[in-house]
C-alpha cells in the first residue's frame, strides 16, 4: 500500500472439531488468525464466516461467536461484521485483514541452505480430534490438544521479529510434511529433520500405533510422500508427521546464527518451541529427509 505498509488477507473456516461451542469458536478463530502471524503481520480487522443449520439452538450460535470474539480480542483485533448462511452442518471461521512492513513480510518460500527449522507447537491435533469424536478420549485427555489449538501464534510471531526469518508457514491441514514440502519445493532446497526433536503428543502417538488415523492424513501422504525419505522412522511416528493439524504452530526457517536467540526468546515467553532440523542444498527427488 506504501513503501512501509503492506496489507495481507486470509480466510479459513471449518466444521466443529470439539463438542463445546465456545471452545470451537476459539479454535476456529485462532486457526484463521494464524495465517496472518505466519506472514509476519499483525491482525487488525476480522469478518465472521458462519454456516448454521436451521435447528441449531440460538445459545449454541452465541457461544461459537463469543469464543471467536474473545480470541480476536486477545489478538488485539476487532470483528467488524460478517456473513451467515443456512447449511446442514455448522461451520465457523474468519476472514482476517492484517498489516506488515514490506521488509518484514514472510513468505512460505525463501529458505536458504544452513537455515535452522523451528517448530512452535506439538503435533497430533488431527488424531486427537478424530479420536475424541469417536468417544475414545476422556475430557482431561483431550485438554492438552485443546490448549494447543486455542493458543494464538501471536507470541511465537513476536519472538521471530528479532530474528532473520527467510521463510515461515503455519502447520495446519497439510500436516508438517505437506507444509514443509511446500516450503522446500518453493525455495529450491531440501530439509533434514531430527525426528526425535519433534514434539509429538503422547496420546496421539498411542492411537497412531493402533492405526486410528484421520482421513486427511492419508490425503496428505498421497500429496507429498514421494518426496519424503523416511529412513528408519517408525511408521506411527511418520504417520503423525502427515497428520492434518488444526491451529498448529509456526514453522520457520531462521538464519542459523539466530536460532539459539530465537528459541530462547520463545521459551522466555512460555513456548515449548523446538529446533527440529535444518535446510540443505536440494539433492535429488527426496526433498525431506527424516533421521
Amino acid at each position: 500500500m506504501s513503501d512501509d505498509l503492506c496489507l495481507v488477507q486470509t480466510v479459513d473456516f471449518f466444521p466443529p472439531v470439539v463438542n463445546d461451542p465456545y471452545t470451537f469458536g476459539q479454535i476456529a478463530a485462532a486457526n484463521a488468525l494464524s495465517d496472518i502471524y505466519a506472514m509476519g503481520a499483525k491482525p487488525k480487522t476480522c469478518l465472521n464466516v458462519m454456516a448454521i443449520p436451521r435447528n441449531l439452538p440460538e445459545d449454541v450460535i452465541r457461544e461459537i461467536l463469543r469464543g471467536g470474539y474473545d480470541k480476536v480480542y486477545e489478538a488485539g483485533a476487532v470483528i467488524a461484521g460478517g456473513h451467515t448462511i443456512l447449511d446442514e452442518e455448522p461451520k465457523y471461521g474468519l476472514s482476517v485483514t492484517g498489516f506488515a512492513h514490506p521488509k518484514r513480510f514472510y513468505r512460505n518460500c525463501g529458505a536458504l541452505p544452513g537455515d535452522a527449522l523451528i517448530l512452535t507447537k506439538p503435533i497430533g491435533t488431527g488424531i486427537m480430534t478424530t479420536v475424541s469424536k469417536a468417544g475414545l478420549l476422556k475430557e482431561e485427555e483431550m485438554a492438552p490438544a485443546i490448549e494447543v489449538m486455542t493458543r494464538l501464534n501471536r507470541t511465537a510471531a513476536e519472538a521471530l521479529e528479532s530474528c532473520e526469518v527467510h521463510a515461515c508457514t503455519d502447520v495446519t491441514g497439510f500436516g508438517l510434511m505437506g507444509h514443509l514440502y511446500e516450503m522446500v519445493s518453493g525455495s529450491g532446497v531440501s530439509a533434514r529433520l531430527d525426528v526425535s526433536a519433534i514434539d509429538l503428543m503422547e496420546k496421539a502417538l498411542e492411537f497412531a500405533r493402533l492405526g486410528v488415523l484421520p482421513e486427511g492424513l492419508y490425503r496428505n501422504r498421497r500429496y507429498c510422500e514421494a518426496f519424503v525419505d523416511a529412513g528408519e522412522t517408525e511408521l506411527a511416528v511418520c504417520d503423525m508427521l502427515f497428520d492434518p493439524q488444526t491451529s498448529g504452530g509456526l514453522l520457520a526457517a531462521v538464519a542459523q546464527e539466530d536460532a539459539k536467540k530465537c528459541l530462547e526468546a520463545m521459551r522466555e515467553k512460555g513456548l515449548d518451541a523446538h529446533l527440529i532440523g535444518r535446510i540443505e542444498e536440494a539433492q535429488g527427488e527426496k526433498l525431506i529427509l527424516l533421521r
